[in-house]
């Protein structure tokens, strides 16, 4: 199972929506088969562990990281193919939430005559597809948020520097996250400030771009901004307010890959988050990375919004107080209201350090 955990790892950034799915098909004591799920709308893991294991996958123990599926979808049921391939015992770690399946799969094996196990490190193969699990039980993505700050807490000095307070691995890191997530989300500031271009950028040129989303009620992006003049293949939503200059949609709109997106603004006069969220849910983004900027960060933190908390910590000190804190609002008058994180893990960089966190 650690084996079919570790192959499913391998379609990280590529499966979305869809879960990641590691198989190993065994027999006499041997792996005969393996395979995982590439890509959204190619084959499933267990397809591939069955071809790879030809006609000796008759007899065999097939053990998977998410139950097989039991409909027809971008491609057949793997429920059947198993079947068909006289595999005659399968272990899966755990159940498929998605109302498709949900233990459908499961009985159709049984009602073949395979005997099924269910269980076998559940926790680790819930882990892997947590964002899945969030996607396919709500309305919304998972959320991650983001900073690089200095240990005083600062994202940028007073003039808006930022460049660079962490080092060439977390900055390394922060892109490999880039390219697991569906979309990447910046407010109107940042990019007024820093001008990115929001595109996943690792060795040799690898690396997959998400969705780049940016906030802006007003429209004020400048149309030679980066983020809707980069030649990449994912597109640039801008998410606005209904009352904002029409041309200034059209002559966006002009651009390759530019979605203009109005909503009604919430009393604050800013973008209702949750169901700008609930939207992207629906359209199929399961997971978003803020980058934003102070106000930005604060807002998703106030909405509870956040299920994740990446922050990489320079051992830099800005040493003064007019420095752009990694969250900017109003916070709470006592300790006991502090946002606490909870499975916490600690990895160093290089000399940065990176703090890792469920809200």
């Amino acid at each position: 199972m650690k084996k079919a955990l570790d192959l499913a790892k391998k379609g990280l950034g590529y499966t979305s929506p869809n879960p990641l799915v590691g198989a190993v098909l065994v027999k006499d004591g041997k792996v005969i088969g393996k395979g995982y799920h590439r890509f959204y709308g190619g084959p499933h893991a267990e397809v591939y562990a069955i071809e790879d294991a030809g006609t000796e996958a008759r007899g065999a123990t097939l053990y998977v990281n998410l139950e097989p599926c039991s409909h027809y979808g971008k491609t057949p049921p793997c429920a059947l193919k198993i079947i068909e391939a006289g595999i005659k015992r399968v272990v899966v770690a755990m159940e498929d939430p998605n109302p498709l399946v949900s233990g459908k799969g499961i009985k159709l094996l049984k009602e073949a005559g395979i005997e099924v196990e269910v269980g076998l490190m559940e926790g680790e193969a819930r882990r892997l597809n947590e964002i899945f699990l969030k996607y396919i039980s709500t309305d919304l993505p998972f959320v991650i948020i983001k900073t690089a700050q200095t240990l005083d807490g600062y994202l940028a000095t007073g003039t808006g520097d930022a460049k660079w307070i962490t080092n060439r691995e977390a900055r390394l890191y922060g892109h490999k996250l880039r390219h697991q997530v569906d979309a990447i989300l910046v407010g109107i500031g940042t990019v007024l400030a820093d001008n990115p271009s929001l595109t996943t950028r690792l060795p040799a040129g690898g690396g997959r771009d998400g969705i780049r989303i940016v906030l802006d009620s007003k429209l004020r992006i400048p149309p030679e901004a980066r983020i809707i003049n980069q030649d990449s293949p994912a597109k640039t939503i801008i998410a606005c307010g209904q009352e904002v200059d029409q041309n200034k949609i059209l002559q966006l709109q002009d651009k390759k890959g530019v979605e203009i997106l109005p909503l009604p603004l919430n009393r604050e006069g800013r973008i209702p988050l949750r169901e700008l969220l609930s939207r992207f849910h629906s359209d199929g983004i399961s997971s978003i990375l803020v980058e934003g900027g102070s106000r930005v960060n604060y807002s998703f933190l106030k909405s509870g919004l956040v299920d994740r908390v990446y922050t990489f910590i320079a051992p830099k000190i800005l040493g003064g107080s007019d420095g752009i804190p990694a969250f900017t609002g109003k916070g709470p008058a006592k300790m006991d209201g502090l946002k606490r994180l909870k499975n916490v893990r600690c990895q160093n960089l290089g000399d940065n350090l990176l703090v890792i966190g469920d809200l």
